[in-house]
């Protein structure tokens, strides 16, 4: 038996009975099982009581019969021996089964992990041969998943996600569609604006000293992470403590709207001396962003989608949070510009990001892209 671990966890319970016992619970077929995934995920969330997900297979790509009639085995053993909290099903048809342990207590992780594992292998032992018994693989994934905002790649485990794996597939000439768009339009854009990107690094450069482009990390999709591209509206050497702090503040819904010198006021820093005079007057037009059609032109960003967090930010999330960033491609502008911008609340944000998400495709997007112009006119929300 081959033992894989994605993260690990710990559990103030006993995820396997010692003894198998007569049940009639239902093995869920694969679609079941990964919606249940997928609500499992979502209630973990809002309660903060991690699950693990098992998977175990036979570690062939395609299964044969003998392999398919071990995993039914394999399958109703640890239905009868799980708790009545925990759900069995078939993680992938006849190829894979599952096994999710729900509200896991964690204190010693590799303790628990190890006990989880003998109770597995003891109920295997007692349902297959030792033949059967060595073939199986079994891995254990933990959800919510410690992320490393450190690190530049991936930082979810797909292996959690099959709803949004199934969404991607199910739209995928939309997906082409979207990146021809973003191509045309980041090229389109950089053509038609090239004037106009030549007079704001002339402004740039001659009223403040430093670069003339600011570059910062920021996390993409699936926690990826990549450079950033602003026209530079700071003076260089400034102390990020101060928008790290509101941050904090913003994503804990503490913080209190700023005059932004209408009568709504916004969710953002406004007065901010970091800021240059003309870097205010960017930041305004939302002409400082014009340099991130460099970023939709590699792939990095889309058009339209979420806007692209800070290190620091993500760190401040609250678990349901990072959704944003796994669900969708960030974008250039999105519902949250034509919708409220910084004059709503981080998770009436985080929510609209997740709308668009849901329900995105080339026709809302073009319909956000035509109403962009407008909301940076009449500047609501902007600052």
């Amino acid at each position: 038996m081959n033992v894989r671990r994605s993260g690990n966890g710990s559990s103030h319970l006993s995820p396997l009975h010692g003894s198998s016992v007569a049940t009639d619970r239902s093995i869920l077929k694969e679609d079941a099982f990964r919606r249940m995934i997928s609500l499992e995920r979502k209630r973990s969330e809002r309660s903060r009581k991690p699950f693990v997900l098992m998977l175990l297979d036979m570690g062939e790509l395609h299964p044969t019969e003998h392999s398919r009639q071990a995993l039914r085995k394999v399958a109703t053993a640890l239905s009868i021996n799980a708790r009545e909290t925990d759900l069995t099903g078939w993680y992938t048809d006849d190829c894979c089964v599952g096994v999710m342990f729900t509200e896991i207590g964690f204190t010693d992780r590799s303790a628990t992990l190890s006990t989880m594992i003998t109770r597995v292998s003891n109920t295997l032992r007692g349902a297959l041969t030792s033949e059967e018994f060595s073939e199986v693989s079994i891995s254990f994934h933990v959800f919510p998943e410690d992320w490393d905002n450190d690190a530049d790649d991936r930082q979810n485990n797909p292996t959690l996600y099959p709803d949004l794996t199934e969404r991607e597939e199910s739209r995928k000439i939309y997906r082409v569609t979207k990146r021809a768009m973003d191509i045309a339009g980041s090229l389109a854009a950089l053509v038609l604006l090239s004037p106009l990107f030549l007079l704001i690094a002339l402004a740039v450069k001659a009223t403040s000293k430093g670069p003339i482009l600011f570059r910062q990390r920021r996390i993409g999709q699936h926690g990826e992470s990549f450079t950033f591209l602003k026209f530079r509206s700071m003076y260089v050497g400034n102390d990020a403590s101060i928008h790290r702090e509101y941050v904090k503040q913003l994503i804990a819904g503490k913080a209190e709207k700023n005059s932004n010198g209408k009568r709504e006021g916004v969710y953002k820093l406004t007065k901010d001396p970091r800021v240059t005079r003309v870097g205010g007057f960017l930041r305004k037009t939302s002409l400082d962003e014009i340099p991130q059609f460099l970023n939709v032109l590699r792939g990095e960003m889309s058009l339209v989608g979420p806007r692209p967090p800070v290190p620091y930010e993500v760190e401040a999330y609250d678990f349901w949070h990072r959704r944003r960033v796994l669900e969708a491609k960030p974008g250039i502008t999105g519902l949250w510009q034509i919708k409220g911008r910084s004059r709503v609340k981080f998770d009436d944000m985080v929510r609209l990001d997740l709308q668009y998400a849901r329900t995105w495709s080339p026709w809302l997007d073009v319909k956000i892209l035509l109403r962009t112009p407008g909301a940076i006119v009449i500047g609501e929300g902007a600052h």
